[in-house]
Protein backbone atom coordinates (compact mmCIF):
# COMPACT_ATOMS: atom_id res chain seq x y z
CA UNK A 1 0.00 0.00 0.00
CA UNK A 2 1.31 3.40 -1.30
CA UNK A 3 1.88 6.48 2.03
CA UNK A 4 -0.79 8.88 2.65
CA UNK A 5 0.68 12.15 3.07
CA UNK A 6 -2.12 14.78 4.68
CA UNK A 7 -1.58 18.31 4.60
CA UNK A 8 -1.86 20.69 7.71
CA UNK A 9 -2.41 23.77 6.42
CA UNK A 10 -2.13 27.23 8.13
CA UNK A 11 1.13 29.89 7.84
CA UNK A 12 3.94 27.25 7.74
CA UNK A 13 1.91 24.37 6.08
CA UNK A 14 3.78 20.91 6.05
CA UNK A 15 3.25 16.93 5.37
CA UNK A 16 2.55 14.05 7.58
CA UNK A 17 3.25 11.17 5.99
CA UNK A 18 1.67 7.69 6.70
CA UNK A 19 2.84 4.51 5.98
CA UNK A 20 6.08 1.78 6.67
CA UNK A 21 9.68 1.88 6.52
CA UNK A 22 9.28 5.74 5.91
CA UNK A 23 13.02 6.91 6.85
CA UNK A 24 14.58 7.64 2.95
CA UNK A 25 11.91 10.32 3.23
CA UNK A 26 13.45 12.06 6.10
CA UNK A 27 15.87 13.87 4.50
CA UNK A 28 13.39 15.75 1.64
CA UNK A 29 10.98 16.71 4.94
CA UNK A 30 14.46 18.49 6.26
CA UNK A 31 14.54 21.08 3.45
CA UNK A 32 17.78 22.84 1.88
CA UNK A 33 20.88 24.37 3.65
CA UNK A 34 20.72 21.84 6.81
CA UNK A 35 23.81 20.82 7.64
CA UNK A 36 23.70 19.35 11.12
CA UNK A 37 20.66 17.55 12.57
CA UNK A 38 20.36 16.72 16.40
CA UNK A 39 18.36 13.75 16.58
CA UNK A 40 16.42 14.07 20.21
CA UNK A 41 15.95 10.47 21.31
CA UNK A 42 14.46 8.12 24.73
CA UNK A 43 17.73 6.61 26.20
CA UNK A 44 16.61 2.87 25.70
CA UNK A 45 15.36 3.50 22.01
CA UNK A 46 17.84 2.33 19.46
CA UNK A 47 17.95 5.93 17.05
CA UNK A 48 20.16 3.97 14.23
CA UNK A 49 17.46 4.16 11.48
CA UNK A 50 17.40 7.78 11.91
CA UNK A 51 20.98 8.00 12.02
CA UNK A 52 21.17 5.60 9.21
CA UNK A 53 18.59 7.93 6.75
CA UNK A 54 20.85 11.25 7.73
CA UNK A 55 24.47 9.94 6.76
CA UNK A 56 24.59 12.88 4.77
CA UNK A 57 24.40 15.14 8.06
CA UNK A 58 26.75 15.78 10.55
CA UNK A 59 24.31 13.99 13.79
CA UNK A 60 24.48 15.49 17.09
CA UNK A 61 23.08 12.48 19.39
CA UNK A 62 21.02 13.58 22.07
CA UNK A 63 19.47 10.82 24.67
CA UNK A 64 16.95 11.97 27.13
CA UNK A 65 15.23 9.96 29.19
CA UNK A 66 12.52 8.02 29.10
CA UNK A 67 9.15 9.54 28.86
CA UNK A 68 8.25 12.37 30.87
CA UNK A 69 10.28 12.49 33.38
CA UNK A 70 12.43 14.22 29.84
CA UNK A 71 10.16 17.14 30.28
CA UNK A 72 12.22 19.27 32.76
CA UNK A 73 13.77 22.78 32.14
CA UNK A 74 16.75 20.80 33.60
CA UNK A 75 16.94 18.08 30.34
CA UNK A 76 15.56 21.18 27.99
CA UNK A 77 18.68 23.19 29.65
CA UNK A 78 21.31 20.06 28.77
CA UNK A 79 20.22 20.12 25.47
CA UNK A 80 20.45 23.70 24.91
CA UNK A 81 23.86 23.54 26.02
CA UNK A 82 25.06 20.51 23.81
CA UNK A 83 23.34 22.48 20.98
CA UNK A 84 25.28 25.71 21.66
CA UNK A 85 28.69 22.91 22.00
CA UNK A 86 27.95 22.11 18.74
CA UNK A 87 27.83 25.19 17.25
CA UNK A 88 23.92 24.61 15.69
CA UNK A 89 22.96 27.48 13.86
CA UNK A 90 19.81 28.56 12.59
CA UNK A 91 20.02 26.51 9.43
CA UNK A 92 20.21 23.38 11.14
CA UNK A 93 17.78 21.35 12.24
CA UNK A 94 16.22 19.04 15.47
CA UNK A 95 14.72 15.23 14.52
CA UNK A 96 12.79 13.77 17.71
CA UNK A 97 12.35 9.78 17.46
CA UNK A 98 10.32 8.77 19.91
CA UNK A 99 6.39 9.30 21.78
CA UNK A 100 4.42 11.67 22.86
CA UNK A 101 7.09 12.74 25.62
CA UNK A 102 10.33 12.68 23.38
CA UNK A 103 8.33 14.44 20.55
CA UNK A 104 7.14 17.53 23.14
CA UNK A 105 10.53 17.87 24.70
CA UNK A 106 12.45 17.76 21.56
CA UNK A 107 9.71 20.21 19.95
CA UNK A 108 10.14 22.89 22.73
CA UNK A 109 14.18 22.83 22.81
CA UNK A 110 13.89 23.56 18.57
CA UNK A 111 11.27 26.08 19.15
CA UNK A 112 13.25 27.94 21.91
CA UNK A 113 17.03 27.23 20.18
CA UNK A 114 17.64 30.26 18.29
CA UNK A 115 13.92 31.24 18.61
CA UNK A 116 13.09 28.96 16.37
CA UNK A 117 15.28 26.33 13.71
CA UNK A 118 13.18 23.34 12.01
CA UNK A 119 11.89 19.93 13.63
CA UNK A 120 11.17 16.85 12.17
CA UNK A 121 8.92 14.85 14.38
CA UNK A 122 9.11 10.76 13.36
CA UNK A 123 6.89 9.33 16.32
CA UNK A 124 7.32 5.87 17.39
CA UNK A 125 4.29 5.24 19.60
CA UNK A 126 0.60 5.76 18.17
CA UNK A 127 -0.14 8.50 21.26
CA UNK A 128 2.79 10.32 19.41
CA UNK A 129 1.41 10.24 16.11
CA UNK A 130 -2.01 11.19 16.51
CA UNK A 131 -1.47 13.73 18.97
CA UNK A 132 1.99 15.68 19.93
CA UNK A 133 3.44 15.40 16.64
CA UNK A 134 0.99 17.23 15.07
CA UNK A 135 -0.05 20.60 15.21
CA UNK A 136 3.04 22.40 16.76
CA UNK A 137 2.11 22.34 20.75
CA UNK A 138 5.24 21.86 22.60
CA UNK A 139 6.19 21.84 26.24
CA UNK A 140 7.39 20.65 29.23
CA UNK A 141 5.91 19.83 33.18
CA UNK A 142 6.71 21.74 36.20
CA UNK A 143 5.49 20.70 39.64
CA UNK A 144 1.98 22.54 39.32
CA UNK A 145 1.56 20.70 36.51
CA UNK A 146 1.81 19.71 32.75
CA UNK A 147 2.90 21.27 29.73
CA UNK A 148 2.55 24.64 31.44
CA UNK A 149 5.78 25.95 29.87
CA UNK A 150 5.63 25.39 26.16
CA UNK A 151 5.30 27.27 22.75
CA UNK A 152 3.74 26.81 19.54
CA UNK A 153 6.26 25.48 16.87
CA UNK A 154 5.03 23.96 13.37
CA UNK A 155 7.37 20.83 12.48
CA UNK A 156 8.40 21.05 8.72
CA UNK A 157 7.56 17.35 8.35
CA UNK A 158 6.26 14.38 10.51
CA UNK A 159 6.65 11.11 9.72
CA UNK A 160 4.50 8.39 10.98
CA UNK A 161 5.80 4.91 10.17
CA UNK A 162 3.40 2.52 11.01
CA UNK A 163 6.05 -0.45 10.99
CA UNK A 164 7.77 1.10 14.06
CA UNK A 165 4.67 -0.22 15.93
CA UNK A 166 5.12 -3.67 15.48
CA UNK A 167 7.67 -3.35 18.79
CA UNK A 168 5.41 -1.02 21.00
CA UNK A 169 4.18 -2.87 24.02
CA UNK A 170 0.29 -4.35 23.34
CA UNK A 171 -0.34 -1.77 26.76
CA UNK A 172 1.41 1.15 24.92
CA UNK A 173 -0.66 0.74 21.39
CA UNK A 174 -3.79 0.31 23.89
CA UNK A 175 -3.36 4.02 25.49
CA UNK A 176 -2.91 5.55 21.93
CA UNK A 177 -6.37 4.81 20.73
CA UNK A 178 -7.24 6.93 24.09
CA UNK A 179 -6.89 9.77 21.64
CA UNK A 180 -8.19 8.33 18.83
CA UNK A 181 -11.48 7.33 20.30
CA UNK A 182 -11.44 10.92 21.55
CA UNK A 183 -11.11 12.67 18.20
CA UNK A 184 -14.01 10.39 17.04
CA UNK A 185 -16.43 11.62 19.69
CA UNK A 186 -15.21 15.01 19.08
CA UNK A 187 -15.39 15.55 15.26
CA UNK A 188 -15.26 12.09 13.61
CA UNK A 189 -17.93 9.42 14.73
CA UNK A 190 -16.96 6.70 11.72
CA UNK A 191 -13.82 6.31 14.21
CA UNK A 192 -16.31 4.92 16.93
CA UNK A 193 -17.74 3.01 14.15
CA UNK A 194 -14.49 1.45 13.61
CA UNK A 195 -13.25 0.90 16.87
CA UNK A 196 -16.89 -0.85 17.59
CA UNK A 197 -17.10 -3.47 14.56
CA UNK A 198 -13.37 -4.09 14.66
CA UNK A 199 -12.14 -6.98 17.44
CA UNK A 200 -9.60 -4.73 19.48
CA UNK A 201 -7.02 -7.71 18.94
CA UNK A 202 -7.07 -7.37 15.44
CA UNK A 203 -5.75 -3.69 15.97
CA UNK A 204 -2.13 -4.31 15.21
CA UNK A 205 0.58 -2.44 13.19
CA UNK A 206 -0.06 -3.94 9.97
CA UNK A 207 -3.57 -4.03 10.10
CA UNK A 208 -5.51 -1.53 7.38
CA UNK A 209 -8.19 -1.09 10.57
CA UNK A 210 -5.49 0.44 12.38
CA UNK A 211 -3.66 2.45 9.59
CA UNK A 212 -7.37 4.12 8.95
CA UNK A 213 -7.75 4.80 12.67
CA UNK A 214 -4.32 7.04 12.84
CA UNK A 215 -5.04 8.34 9.38
CA UNK A 216 -8.55 9.80 10.62
CA UNK A 217 -7.10 11.04 13.86
CA UNK A 218 -4.52 13.07 12.02
CA UNK A 219 -6.97 14.48 9.50
CA UNK A 220 -9.02 15.19 12.71
CA UNK A 221 -6.26 16.83 13.86
CA UNK A 222 -4.90 18.81 10.62
CA UNK A 223 -8.28 20.02 10.47
CA UNK A 224 -8.69 21.97 14.03
CA UNK A 225 -5.30 22.88 14.07
CA UNK A 226 -5.74 24.81 10.76
CA UNK A 227 -8.57 26.68 11.73
CA UNK A 228 -7.31 27.70 14.92
CA UNK A 229 -3.07 27.25 15.40
CA UNK A 230 -2.69 29.08 18.66
CA UNK A 231 -6.07 27.88 20.40
CA UNK A 232 -7.59 31.76 20.06
CA UNK A 233 -11.46 30.13 19.64
CA UNK A 234 -12.93 28.51 16.40
CA UNK A 235 -16.05 29.93 14.51
CA UNK A 236 -19.70 29.12 15.01
CA UNK A 237 -19.28 28.61 18.90
CA UNK A 238 -17.11 25.71 17.91
CA UNK A 239 -14.92 25.69 20.89
CA UNK A 240 -11.49 25.74 18.14
CA UNK A 241 -8.42 24.07 18.82
CA UNK A 242 -9.80 23.54 22.90
CA UNK A 243 -11.81 21.03 21.13
CA UNK A 244 -8.79 18.49 21.21
CA UNK A 245 -8.49 18.92 24.93
CA UNK A 246 -11.84 17.02 25.22
CA UNK A 247 -10.75 14.98 28.52
CA UNK A 248 -7.27 16.49 28.86
CA UNK A 249 -8.49 18.53 31.94
CA UNK A 250 -8.97 15.68 34.38
CA UNK A 251 -6.36 13.75 32.68
CA UNK A 252 -3.44 15.84 33.76
CA UNK A 253 -5.02 15.98 37.61
CA UNK A 254 -5.10 12.81 37.39
CA UNK A 255 -1.28 12.54 35.98
CA UNK A 256 0.10 14.81 38.40
CA UNK A 257 -1.13 12.85 41.14
CA UNK A 258 0.06 9.69 39.97
CA UNK A 259 3.20 11.40 39.49
CA UNK A 260 2.86 10.45 35.86
CA UNK A 261 3.14 6.58 36.36
CA UNK A 262 -0.20 6.32 34.70
CA UNK A 263 -0.01 6.64 30.98
CA UNK A 264 -1.47 9.58 28.85
CA UNK A 265 -4.12 8.05 27.13
CA UNK A 266 -5.40 6.11 30.08
CA UNK A 267 -5.94 9.52 31.67
CA UNK A 268 -7.32 10.91 28.77
CA UNK A 269 -9.78 7.58 28.32
CA UNK A 270 -10.79 8.42 31.98
CA UNK A 271 -10.66 12.21 31.63
CA UNK A 272 -12.75 11.45 28.54
CA UNK A 273 -16.00 9.68 30.43
CA UNK A 274 -15.62 11.87 33.06
CA UNK A 275 -16.58 15.23 31.17
CA UNK A 276 -19.35 12.90 29.39
CA UNK A 277 -20.83 12.14 32.82
CA UNK A 278 -20.39 15.51 33.78
CA UNK A 279 -22.22 17.01 30.35
CA UNK A 280 -24.92 14.78 31.04
CA UNK A 281 -25.82 16.17 34.67
CA UNK A 282 -25.11 19.45 33.18
CA UNK A 283 -28.03 18.70 30.35
CA UNK A 284 -25.80 19.32 27.38
CA UNK A 285 -25.53 15.33 26.39
CA UNK A 286 -28.03 12.91 25.81
CA UNK A 287 -27.45 9.57 28.13
CA UNK A 288 -27.09 7.33 25.15
CA UNK A 289 -23.71 9.31 24.02
CA UNK A 290 -22.46 9.24 28.02
CA UNK A 291 -23.28 5.73 27.98
CA UNK A 292 -21.03 4.95 24.48
CA UNK A 293 -18.25 7.06 26.28
CA UNK A 294 -18.20 3.91 28.75
CA UNK A 295 -18.38 1.50 26.24
CA UNK A 296 -15.95 2.38 23.19
CA UNK A 297 -12.92 3.27 25.21
CA UNK A 298 -13.50 0.10 27.64
CA UNK A 299 -14.10 -1.95 24.18
CA UNK A 300 -10.49 -1.66 23.46
CA UNK A 301 -9.54 -2.11 27.23
CA UNK A 302 -9.14 1.56 28.24
CA UNK A 303 -9.89 2.38 31.66
CA UNK A 304 -13.15 4.21 32.24
CA UNK A 305 -13.27 4.35 36.26
CA UNK A 306 -11.03 6.36 38.45
CA UNK A 307 -10.67 5.50 42.28
CA UNK A 308 -7.25 6.67 42.82
CA UNK A 309 -7.43 10.13 44.52
CA UNK A 310 -9.84 12.24 46.56
CA UNK A 311 -12.44 14.39 44.97
CA UNK A 312 -10.35 17.77 46.31
CA UNK A 313 -6.95 16.68 45.46
CA UNK A 314 -8.47 16.73 41.47
CA UNK A 315 -9.95 19.33 41.96
CA UNK A 316 -7.56 21.52 43.18
CA UNK A 317 -5.22 20.22 40.02
CA UNK A 318 -7.78 21.17 37.63
CA UNK A 319 -7.86 24.96 38.64
CA UNK A 320 -4.52 25.00 37.29
CA UNK A 321 -5.46 23.85 33.85
CA UNK A 322 -4.77 26.11 31.31
CA UNK A 323 -8.50 26.13 30.36
CA UNK A 324 -9.41 28.08 33.08
CA UNK A 325 -10.13 31.56 33.63
CA UNK A 326 -9.23 33.11 37.26
CA UNK A 327 -10.93 30.68 39.43
CA UNK A 328 -13.58 29.26 37.18
CA UNK A 329 -12.96 26.09 35.71
CA UNK A 330 -13.88 25.34 31.79
CA UNK A 331 -14.08 22.07 30.77
CA UNK A 332 -14.83 21.23 27.02
CA UNK A 333 -17.87 18.91 26.66
CA UNK A 334 -20.25 17.53 23.92
CA UNK A 335 -23.46 18.97 23.00
CA UNK A 336 -23.91 15.77 20.65
CA UNK A 337 -21.37 13.06 18.44
CA UNK A 338 -19.27 15.71 16.72
CA UNK A 339 -20.50 19.16 18.37
CA UNK A 340 -17.96 20.02 20.94
CA UNK A 341 -18.72 23.48 23.32
CA UNK A 342 -17.17 24.65 26.41
CA UNK A 343 -19.00 24.18 30.12
CA UNK A 344 -17.68 26.66 32.13
CA UNK A 345 -18.03 27.28 35.87
CA UNK A 346 -19.91 23.98 36.60
CA UNK A 347 -21.23 23.39 39.76
CA UNK A 348 -19.32 21.75 42.81
CA UNK A 349 -22.51 19.24 42.92
CA UNK A 350 -22.14 18.33 39.22
CA UNK A 351 -17.93 17.72 39.81
CA UNK A 352 -18.53 15.51 42.56
CA UNK A 353 -21.63 13.69 40.99
CA UNK A 354 -19.64 13.24 37.59
CA UNK A 355 -16.41 11.88 39.68
CA UNK A 356 -18.83 9.75 41.94
CA UNK A 357 -20.29 7.93 38.24
CA UNK A 358 -16.41 6.84 37.52
CA UNK A 359 -15.78 5.21 40.56
CA UNK A 360 -14.31 8.23 42.45
CA UNK A 361 -14.52 8.17 46.09
CA UNK A 362 -17.30 9.95 47.88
Amino acid sequence: MSDTTIRVAGPAPYDVVVGHDLADRLPSLLGAGVTRVAVVHPQGLDASVVAAALGDYTVLDLPIPDGETAKTAAVAASCWEALGGAGFTRSDAVVTYGGGATTDLGGFVAATWLRGVHVVHVPTTLLGMVDAAVGGKTGINTGSGKNLVGSFHEPAGVLCDLTTLATLPRAELVAGLGEVIKCGFIADPAILDLVERTEPEALTAESPELRELVERAIRVKADVVAGDLKETGGADGHPGREALNYGHTLAHAIERHEDYGIRHGEAVAIGCVYVAELAGRAGTLDPAVVARHHSAFGRVGLPTSYDGAAFEDLHAAMKVDKKSRGSQLRFVVLADLARPTVLAGPSEADLRAAYAAIGGPA
